[in-house]
């Protein structure tokens, strides 16, 4: 046999059998991610028909009667043409790049991956997206936002922009020779520039699947991120400066000071911010998941989501430090919660609940705040005036409160109230509230935080249609939203009291 009919035949074998794409698809969904192998054969990317079947649980058989492979999901089927580019799925044609084809020595049936979201996609129970650019394959409905990040000016300063879309929250932490971004979505399809410039040597992912790394170079300065929001983008605009030079010329002299007559009295300091740090309190976890509804969600998991979105919304927009006191799927005790937030020294406490109730009917959002017995209302009367004096270095005396620990919401109720009202008038404006929407009640994860607290009942998760709400991402961001109002309200309150 001559060497071009060898050359031949080995061609026409390899694109028989495929040769694998540059890169395998990245299967996400919420059990995690995964890589998904594809082949390429004839200019169209592959993927077997048995690792379908064993990803998606889909039932796949050759149908010589109806003269194709027939894909079936609890009770759901679609029928892919052996000979020509197309499928049925429920009646309605669907056209595909291209018809399926047998490959390898087992003859297995491979299709293109259009099929997964044209032909599976409807008669499967979760949504199925194709990103192709990206290698990306997305199941479910998760928040994937679109991240790309550019330099547009090598300086110095050196200039860089990252793009979210669609719009989402980003908190950005400053460490050493770094900006961290931590972008609130379920994963990201991230779109970044190969090399560095400037004062910026990368931009690259983080060690976890939601956050971007900007690493600066090590003549980098001060480093500063300014998010934005403009329709359905979020746009974080980092400004990177050198270093100051050892070097440099000596400062000029200060100016003469003013006539005394004139003189201001200096600032020692400047005022504490009424809201240094916040504590969320996601209710459950664990081996306590909470109330169960009756398609299977928990408490537990809902109140983490809300709780993480309401904390990135604050740490982007007010710049407030934000403690969870759980940050992933684990037991948390009452008392643990309590300690979290007043070792934290917070200024708020928020608590987030799902509610239920024997009857399926009832819904609606509720708020709570604590409710004093004669032991409490005594608690906050002796507060203002129980006291021990210590001595401190100098030979003076420091003057403390003291206030039984359990006890120690007792001097904030007033405030509590406050904040509580506050939240049901913000939530009445973006989700239904149910018949009490405004209570109060002796509740032990609020009595023992020293610092204005509520409790938010987003809704009754025994209520089969507030289920169905309380998984989309649109209730959980309109609550955290309406959460997020309250704060900013209670924050000028507080600014309010201090003014003389």
């Amino acid at each position: 046999m001559s060497v071009p009919v060898l050359l031949l035949l080995l061609a026409s074998l390899l694109q028989a059998q495929g040769t694998p794409p540059p890169a395998p698809l990245t299967l996400v969904s919420r059990e995690g991610r995964r890589p998904v192998q594809t082949t390429m054969a004839g200019g169209q990317e592959l993927i077997a028909l048995d690792e379908v079947a064993a990803l998606f649980q889909v039932a796949v058989r050759e149908d010589t009667l109806a003269g194709g492979l027939t894909l079936t999901y609890r009770g759901r089927t679609a029928v892919v043409s052996v000979d020509r580019p197309m499928a049925s799925v429920a009646g309605r044609v669907v056209a595909l790049p291209s018809a399926p084809v047998r490959s390898g020595a087992g003859r297995r049936w491979l299709v293109p991956v259009e099929l997964l979201p044209r032909v599976l996609g409807p008669i499967y129970d979760a949504r199925i997206e194709l990103r192709r650019p990206s290698r990306l394959l997305i199941v479910g409905d998760l928040r994937v936002p679109r991240v790309t990040a550019r330099i547009d000016a090598a300086g110095p300063p050196t200039r860089a922009t990252v793009e979210i879309a669609p719009a989402a929250p980003v908190n950005v932490t400053t460490e050493a020779g770094r900006l961290l971004l931590r972008v609130d979505a379920d994963a990201l399809d991230l779109g970044l520039p190969a090399d560095g410039a400037g004062l910026i040597d990368q931009i690259r992912p983080g060690d976890q699947p939601t956050t971007l790394v900007v690493v600066l170079d090590r003549s980098a300065g001060a480093a500063r991120a300014m998010p934005s929001e403009a329709g359905a983008v979020t746009r974080v605009v980092v400004e990177v400066t050198p270093a100051a030079v050892a070097d440099a010329p000596p400062p000029a002299p200060p100016p003469a000071p003013a006539p005394e007559s004139a003189a201001v009295p200096p600032l020692l300091f400047a005022p504490r911010p009424v809201l240094q740090t916040i504590v969320i309190d996601p209710g459950h976890g664990g081996d306590d998941r909470g109330v169960r509804g009756a398609g299977g969600t928990e408490e537990k998991q809902i109140t983490l989501e809300v709780a993480r979105r309401l904390r990135a919304l604050i740490e982007a927009r007010l710049g407030v430090r934000v403690v969870l006191t759980r940050d992933d799927d684990r037991t948390v005790g009452l008392d643990d919660r309590t300690a979290a937030a007043n070792n934290s020294k917070a200024d708020l406490f928020l608590s987030l609940h799902l509610n239920a109730a024997p009857a399926a009917s009832v819904a609606g959002a509720e708020v709570f705040h604590l409710r004093l017995d004669q032991e409490g209302d005594a608690a906050r009367r002796a507060a203002d005036t129980d006291a021990v004096s210590l001595p401190v270095l100098g030979g003076a005396r420091r003057t403390i409160d003291v206030i039984r620990w359990d006890l120690a919401q007792a001097r904030h109720v007033d405030a509590s109230a406050v904040l509580a009202g506050m939240l049901e008038e913000e939530l009445r404006a973006h989700v239904t509230m149910g018949s009490r929407p405004l209570q109060e009640a002796l509740l032990r994860v609020l009595t023992g935080v020293n610092m204005p607290a509520a409790l938010v009942e987003m809704t009754y998760l025994t209520n089969a249609g507030e289920e169905g709400r309380v998984r989309s991402e649109e209730f959980q961001n309109a609550v955290a939203q309406s959460i997020f109002g309250a704060v900013l309200r209670f924050r000028a309150h507080l600014e309010a009291l201090r003014q003389p």
